[in-house]
């Protein structure tokens, strides 16, 4: 349970975040408003990147898209609804990580059993160790913690299946982690810093996580969101019944990923919680539970530009 003195920022609070967001400018040219490359989806799971790849190509001007080989077939067969984005090769990914301004990693990537022998090192051990040709399409681990090791000034966001798998050592001030309470569990877990008498929902320890946690920043998924960064918590209200199905989160991690390739982070933290949350409401005005992940995809454009405007 959430404490009872801390409630959700309150509209006005939420404004001042929002004017904080960098809008294109008219004069600007392609490329100018951001570059993303989204690392997700695997053999199991189809669906989750995509959702990702759909929002962050309506905020970003350039997505690149690195998956599994069966995944990025499915993008391009699907290019006539998508064509703002490249599909890359896993092997050929790390050009684009150079080019990009932020880095999306996790959606629809599968947790496996972690390797003890491939966890917990330094990242000279990462970068020395990179990713076999069959690693690239399927080891989440290897390719999470050979990435982040080697790319630590760049930009993350990290989600589901690299959350859980990641070494949670290598995180830094840049990352932002996305866990539902489950995953917040795994993470801690993962880094050595269980304690069971710490209560994982308390403000307290969420800070003391992030701290533990090279500073990174943490978005807590839930009924009310908790955002964390730099010592300071902010609590976001709003959603309904509709949110609880499959793709949310994937749509969550696309819309943030998109927020931070061209902003800081506290401001995209909050906006995409807040505004993933309202396009959820509006859609429950309008059909009341029964939406999907698709429909919060289309939904989100519209509820960010009036939220902006207004």
């Amino acid at each position: 349970m959430f404490s009872k003195s801390l409630t959700p920022l309150s509209q006005n609070q939420i404004k001042s975040y929002l004017s904080q967001l960098n809008l294109p400018a008219p004069s600007s040219r392609k490329g100018d408003n951001g570059k993303l490359l989204i690392i997700g989806g695997s053999n199991l799971f189809h669906a989750a990147s995509r959702w990702s790849l759909e929002i962050a190509s309506k905020l970003v001007d350039m997505v690149f898209y690195s998956s599994v080989p069966s995944n990025n077939q499915l993008i391009k067969e699907a290019k006539q609804d998508f064509w703002n984005g490249i599909v890359v090769s896993r092997q050929d990914l790390e050009s684009y990580l150079e080019e990009a301004d932020c880095i999306l990693i996790g959606p629809g990537m599968e947790r496996q059993q972690l390797d003890p022998s491939y966890h917990l090192q330094s990242r000279e051990f990462y970068i020395d160790n990179q990713p076999s040709k069959k690693d690239w399409n399927n080891n989440t681990q290897k390719i999470s913690n050979y990435l982040l090791a080697k790319y630590q000034t760049k930009k993350w966001v990290i989600d589901a299946g690299a959350l859980q798998m990641i070494d949670p050592l290598l995180l830094n001030s840049n990352c932002i982690v996305t866990p539902h309470h489950r995953e917040l569990e795994i993470l801690i877990n993962n880094a050595n810093h269980q304690n069971n008498d710490v209560d994982k929902s308390s403000l307290e320890s969420l800070e003391a996580i992030s701290k533990k946690l090279g500073n990174c920043s943490i978005l807590l998924k839930g009924q009310v969101d908790q955002v964390v960064h730099q010592g300071g918590s902010y609590f976001i209200g709003g959603g309904n019944a509709g949110m609880t199905k499959g793709g949310t989160g994937d749509v969550l991690a696309g819309l943030l990923a998109g927020l931070y390739t061209v902003n800081d982070i506290l401001p995209s933290m909050i906006a995409a919680s807040y505004i993933n949350k309202a396009a959820g409401d509006w859609l429950h005005q309008e059909v009341g539970p029964f939406y999907n992940a698709t429909d919060l995809v289309e939904a989100i454009p519209r509820v960010l530009w009036r939220s902006l405007t207004n």
